[in-house]
């Protein structure tokens, strides 16, 4: 199986080093000297990385084969994509591939049922499941531990206990100045 684990960016200096954009949380198994990578486009690859650094935090690769600044330029926006073996899980119990994740059944802690997991959106601050509900609609699920309660992968489902308003539009609206009221009435 294959996932996605980088994009190139920019060219680093004159010798062929280019800016990756990480799009794995295992870079150091996925992106180390010697791991071969599919591209894409195809044509591209496919790519062996011979060194690799950290440099302002970002990472800086240097693949065989590619030893000046035109040619790293050349490989700028492609994808690089690593060969998984699908029964492989990350070392974490608590860290899923987006493969694993992918057609959960989601229902809430109560055992109703919101619908299936058809996307997940990796965003800066958190990961985000495209829920597609029964009638559907789509619903988005921050996957933050406070809401993502259990993962189950036997059972093929993930468990949610949405606040008020996240999966329905019963939010609880609280005014601060009515408590606020009724305190100094008191």
């Amino acid at each position: 199986m294959q996932l996605v684990v980088g994009r190139i960016g920019r060219a680093h200096g004159i010798k062929g080093e280019v800016t990756v954009e990480v799009r794995t949380d295992e870079p150091e198994l996925r992106l180390g000297p010697g791991a071969v990578l599919a591209t894409d486009p195809a044509s591209t690859g496919p790519l062996t990385i011979e060194s690799g650094r950290v440099h302002s935090g970002r990472l800086m690769l240097r693949f065989a084969g590619v030893r000046d600044r035109t040619a790293a330029e050349a490989l700028r926006n492609t994808i690089l994509i690593a060969e998984v073996d699908p029964e492989e899980l990350p070392e974490d119990e608590d860290e899923f591939y987006d493969h694993q994740l992918m057609d959960l059944d989601v229902v809430t802690v109560d055992g109703t049922e919101v619908g299936r997991i058809t996307e997940i959106s990796h965003l800066p601050s958190q990961d985000l499941f495209i829920v597609e509900r029964p009638d559907g609609t789509e619903v988005m699920i921050p996957f933050v531990e406070e809401i993502v309660t259990e993962i189950d992968l036997e059972e093929q489902k993930a468990v949610i206990d949405p606040p008020p308003g996240l999966i329905d539009d019963r939010a609880e609206i609280v005014s601060s100045r009515e408590d606020s009221a009724e305190e100094g009435s008191a």
